[in-house]
């Protein structure tokens, strides 16, 4: 019996310390010993004491998680492990109707860095190589949202 008690209480603590220590070890470990700890239930005490501790693991991996997920975030040492602000941000619009138009380098682009064409900045690539800040380019296609460009004749 004291076996069992232990798994399950080791299983139980495994489960609440993958919220602190995240990648799928200390849950499937947690899990595990609760798997252990049910099975020797239904060794030693037999069908009724067997599906008893099964009942007892799974209300056990519930409290777990609802005191994780519930309070936890409550508290001075959940509001600094959990994040409360979405991310926002947008990609760069389509370029591909801008291939022949022409602007000028904004950043040397060695190869990399930016232009302005048609009062807005992209990110560009040149097929020339180096081209100095400032000097007029022309857009060949577009590539993972950034410009291919060379220099203008």
């Amino acid at each position: 019996m004291n076996a069992i008690i232990i798994l399950f209480t080791v299983g139980a603590l495994l489960i609440g310390f993958e919220v602190v220590v995240p990648g799928g070890i200390l849950g499937l470990l947690g899990g595990i010993a609760l798997f252990g700890g049910v099975a020797m239930s239904f060794y030693d005490h037999g069908l009724n004491g067997g599906f008893i501790a099964l009942l007892v693991a799974l209300g056990l991996t519930g409290i777990v998680l609802w005191l994780e997920f519930r309070l936890l975030p409550r508290t001075a040492l959940g509001r600094r492990m959990f994040l409360h602000a979405a991310v926002t941000g947008t990609t760069t619009a389509a370029v591909e109707d801008l291939a022949g138009r022409v602007g000028h380098a904004v950043t040397a682009l060695g190869p990399s860095g930016y232009v302005l064409i048609e009062g807005k900045q992209y990110e560009a690539f040149s097929r020339a190589g180096f081209v100095e800040a400032g000097t007029a380019v022309k857009v060949i296609s577009a590539d993972n949202f950034r410009l291919i460009v060379t220099l203008e004749k």
